[in-house]
């Protein structure tokens, strides 16, 4: 699996190097970091906007705790660009839950099954290509519809609605023939061929 990012934080040397190790077995390239507070430093340089990302997290460490770091994702709107996967000990189950509630993608507790944690790990990355791809998409839509004037947004929403070009004349004030032209050009502003391929393009766009 290439162009991704998984990131390893946990305050433990000998479990940061056999992550990275399992890994590397599994061709995921990683970063490993020794507490919350190195890694939020490394996001500060540059967040990690355009790679599917996720990051294995150990609940407990010195300084800031992974579920402290995990707060300050969700501030930045991270979690969902990056799905988090917590390394928690019997302990802290119930806190990692929460935290799952709250957009974590997953938790796994030790000592965990390296394939089924690898498994969670693609799982994560499938899920933070989506949401990316989607992000992506929806900037695309935005620039097309800031292309439209004002009158070519009123007879879209009107199109969208189903309503023919002579309903829409009247409803605008405008003649049929004025309604074509309008037509055509969100059309071709859109990139879309027909109503229903519109309405279907705005209706996921939300």
């Amino acid at each position: 699996m290439q162009d991704v990012q998984v990131f390893v934080v946990d305050d433990d040397a000998g479990v940061r190097e056999a992550l990275a190790w399992l890994l590397r077995s599994r061709r995921l390239p990683s970063e490993v970091f020794d507490s919350a507070e190195a890694f939020q430093r490394r996001l500060s340089q540059g967040l990690p906007h355009k790679l599917p990302s996720c990051l294995l997290l150990d609940v407990r460490m010195p300084g800031m705790s992974g579920l402290a770091l995990f707060d300050w994702l969700v501030e930045q709107n991270l979690q969902q660009a990056m799905a988090v996967i917590f390394l928690s000990g019997h302990a802290d189950v119930p806190t990692a839950v929460d935290a799952v509630k709250r957009g974590a993608f997953d938790f796994c507790e030790k000592p965990f099954s390296d394939n089924a944690l690898v498994d969670r790990v693609e799982l994560g990355l499938a899920q933070s290509q989506a949401w990316l791809s989607e992000r992506r998409q929806s900037a695309v839509l935005q620039k097309r519809q800031a292309e439209l004037t004002e009158r070519e947004r009123a007879v879209m929403g009107l199109v969208t609605e189903g309503l023919p070009n002579k309903l829409i004349a009247d409803r605008l004030d405008i003649s049929i023939r004025t309604v074509e032209m309008h037509r055509a050009r969100v059309f071709e502003k859109m990139e879309v061929k027909s109503a229903v391929e519109l309405a279907n393009l705005l209706h996921h766009a939300v």
